[in-house]
């Protein structure tokens, strides 16, 4: 028996004084947190709410409620929060929908869903308040995520053992990265800005969900989140046509003064290895060490995306020659 799922039912009846509700599984993401889609009437009119089941020893809802109310404050279309028990770990939520991005980008539906998609992440990097400050993306975080890749994707997933000189050109490789990453302006960064935690809505598109990761970070990152999805791939040439366009909103915004085009480019590539490479190292931790094996079938798309871009550029040969062999 669910133990939780049948106390997570008592908290909601009381939030809801008694009024008869249906529960369904609404989702599970990649951390210990689930969603149950709420159905009631109120007055007559059918509603729906969000609940989160996020244990208290597991998850800090205190950073999911914290950045809620931000991006709400500053124009993002995010969840209202309508009831919490910390305690408990319980949290009601308003209902942002149940179609991701995902199920509708089509190449029709493409530059419109992007397009409003770009508006919000612009939105949240400019009107983010000085005073709600995140954790810095700082080197140490950039090379332990890039240290997934190694560990559980080369080292369990695949059992493949790094010679001496291979693993120092890798330290190397990842250290190049970072650098990339720190040179850039910094903005809040909703970190896994991407076709399943944007919800198609028919106003205020899109929402916004799975933000509680946030860091104070490298301004191409969830750009290249969003562009290079780890779970939809699109021509290279769109991809750098949608980067470009945001590019020109940011230099009239003034958000990247005295940066060319070239250099947002090849921080937009980089960071995007470096993305990926964390990706692929977080999919195998969630088969291995979770019984998640539902992402593996997205790590031969991630891969590619690391190869492709890292023969473009003479500095990750290095990186490049290690994943053309892994393909």
């Amino acid at each position: 028996m669910d133990q939780r799922l049948e106390q997570l039912k008592q908290w909601v009846g009381s939030q809801l004084n008694g009024v008869e509700f249906s529960i369904i599984p609404a989702s599970a993401d990649a951390s210990f947190r689930r969603y149950f889609r709420v159905g009631y009437s109120d007055g007559g009119v059918e509603q729906t709410s969000v609940v989160m089941d996020a244990p208290p020893e597991k998850e800090d809802s205190t950073t999911f409620i914290a950045i809620a109310e931000t991006l709400r404050g500053c124009g993002v279309n995010a969840p209202e929060v309508l009831a919490v028990d910390l305690e408990a770990g319980f949290m009601l939520l308003s209902d942002l929908g149940s179609i991701p991005y995902l199920e509708q980008l089509t190449t029709k539906a493409a530059d419109t869903l992007y397009g409003d998609a770009m508006d919000t992440l612009l939105t949240m990097q400019q009107k983010w308040p000085t005073d709600h400050q995140l954790p810095p993306y700082d080197r140490a975080l950039l090379m332990e995520e890039m240290g997934l890749f190694r560990e559980w994707y080369l080292g369990v997933h695949r059992q493949y053992s790094l010679h001496e000189e291979q693993d120092r050109e890798l330290e190397q490789q990842f250290s190049l990265l970072a650098d990339s990453a720190l040179e850039q302006p910094r903005v809040a960064v909703h970190r896994d800005y991407h076709s399943r935690n944007l919800m198609v809505l028919p106003i205020d598109n899109p929402g916004v969900i799975d933000f509680q990761d946030a860091v104070w970070g490298p301004i191409t990152y969830d750009l290249v989140s969003l562009l290079r999805d780890c779970y939809v791939s699109w021509d290279g040439a769109q991809v750098e046509e949608w980067a470009l366009l945001y590019f020109q909103r940011l230099v009239e915004q003034k958000m990247v003064d005295g940066v060319n085009l070239e250099q947002f480019m090849r921080w937009f590539d980089w960071m995007g290895v470096q993305r990926h490479l964390k990706a692929i190292g977080i999919f195998s931790r969630l088969n291995h060490r979770d019984g998640k094996p539902g992402y593996l079938g997205d790590i031969p798309r991630t891969l590619n995306y690391v190869a492709e871009v890292t023969a473009r550029y003479k500095e990750l040969e290095p990186l490049y020659k290690l994943v053309r062999h892994l393909l």
